[in-house]
């Protein structure tokens, strides 16, 4: 089981959805937990922000998938449904947000994955969606969504597992690291189950938003040190 800040292929977080990820936006994959895949690169296709120094995600809703003859779907709204009237992604996780805000049922619980670099993605842990709306973006009409990281203060358990998170490292530091670090473990040189390491844990004060406090371990290295830190 993968955990909170591990580096992975394409192919292993497929293997970890039991999916072949070709799309964005999961809703409740294998009626589970929702899965969204992100990004913060430059000229990513859709504009997702961090907020509340990682706390908050705003995801952008995304495109129908163009069809053949179609006009250029950079210049048309988004939609919340297929055109064969059914709710599409965005009309999914659109209305869940609503029964949420409106009472009507529990948040809806979304695993994310980011992704650092072609074929590289990092596992950005559990949130909770709490909000949905439309706004305007490069002329034309767009979905956003409010997401809340989960932390161990909340006891989330999610197929009996239980959810421990520290904050999320912005984007720029786990660029910034995976260069700094060549894309391999400091220690060992490995460049398999690699994991992003609070030096100093962020339990301890250590933080999440600078590249001096953050490091490359291997799955080994990062298990030693953490039997180590007392």
């Amino acid at each position: 089981m993968i955990e909170f800040g591990n580096i992975i292929s394409y192919s292993e977080m497929c293997k970890e959805e039991d999916a072949n990820l070709q799309r964005g936006m999961y809703f409740r994959l294998h009626n589970k937990y929702s899965v969204l895949l992100m990004s913060l690169r430059k000229n990513a296709p859709y504009a997702d922000r961090i907020e509340e120094n990682g706390q908050i995600l705003i995801y952008e809703g995304h495109d129908n998938p163009k069809s053949q003859g179609e006009s250029n779907k950079e210049n048309t709204n988004q939609s919340l449904y297929n055109p064969s009237g059914s709710l599409n992604q965005n009309g999914l996780f659109y209305t869940s947000a609503l029964k949420y805000k409106n009472d009507q049922e529990q948040a809806e619980i979304i695993k994310v994955y980011e992704k650092l670099r072609p074929g590289i993605w990092v596992y950005n842990g559990f949130y909770k969606l709490e909000d949905a709306w439309q706004e305007i973006s490069d002329s034309r009409t767009v979905f956003k969504f409010k997401l809340l990281l989960l932390n161990n203060s909340e006891d989330i358990k999610i197929q009996n597992r239980q959810i421990d998170h520290t904050r999320i490292i912005p984007t720029s530091v786990k660029l910034e690291v995976w260069k700094r670090d060549k894309g391999q473990c400091i220690i060992c040189k490995s460049k398999d189950n690699l994991h992003f390491d609070h030096i100093i844990p962020y339990s301890k004060g250590g933080s999440s938003l600078v590249a001096s406090n953050i490091q490359l371990l291997c799955a080994r290295h990062n298990l030693t040190k953490r039997d180590n830190i007392e």
